[in-house]
């Protein structure tokens, strides 16, 4: 999974393996002890299993995270058009973000940070409004339980870790 910055700089990266598909899109797995590396940094290593959904149609990629060490259950990067390849799932990553904390919560993240990357990367007009949108919908399907942020994560999540 590659994620970049408008204007193609690095951004986050790190290795899943591909789980299967279904209506919802194109599902993939890491383990605990998976690393993350965002550009050079050092990477983050991740104490935990989660899975990923690369969308049929949307402009986002969400992961569901298993229950140990973390807050968030699901966490949605809003992005452009994922692309996918047998090698690798491709995305630039428009800073928004909308998580689904264990006690049901629902919340965006990073407004002052797409607000700021607007005018240090350029974003076209099209893409803020298209970034906007796609917020908004991830956050009403968030908040209303529609799949696939409902059961269906959970069941891709579950299948995953029962097969260590």
């Amino acid at each position: 999974m590659r994620y970049t910055k408008w204007g193609g700089k690095g951004h986050w990266r790190f290795p899943a393996e591909a789980l299967g598909n279904d209506e919802f899109g194109w599902w993939y797995g890491s383990r605990a002890g998976t690393p993350l590396r965002r550009g050079l940094e050092e990477p983050v290593i991740v104490w935990h299993d989660f899975v990923v959904l690369v969308p049929v149609a949307g402009r986002w990629i969400a992961s569901w995270n298993a229950p140990e060490n973390t807050e968030v259950e699901v966490y949605i990067d809003v992005t452009d058009r994922p692309v996918r390849t047998s090698e690798r799932v491709e995305a630039v990553d428009l800073d928004l973000d909308v998580v689904r904390m264990r006690d049901g919560s629902v919340r965006l993240l990073d407004e002052d940070e797409f607000e700021e990357h607007q005018v240090l990367y350029g974003y076209p007009a099209e893409e803020i409004a298209q970034a906007l949108v796609t917020a908004d919908e991830l956050m009403a399907m968030v908040a209303e339980r529609r799949e696939p942020f409902d059961h269906v994560g959970d069941v891709w999540l579950a299948a995953f870790t029962a097969a260590r």
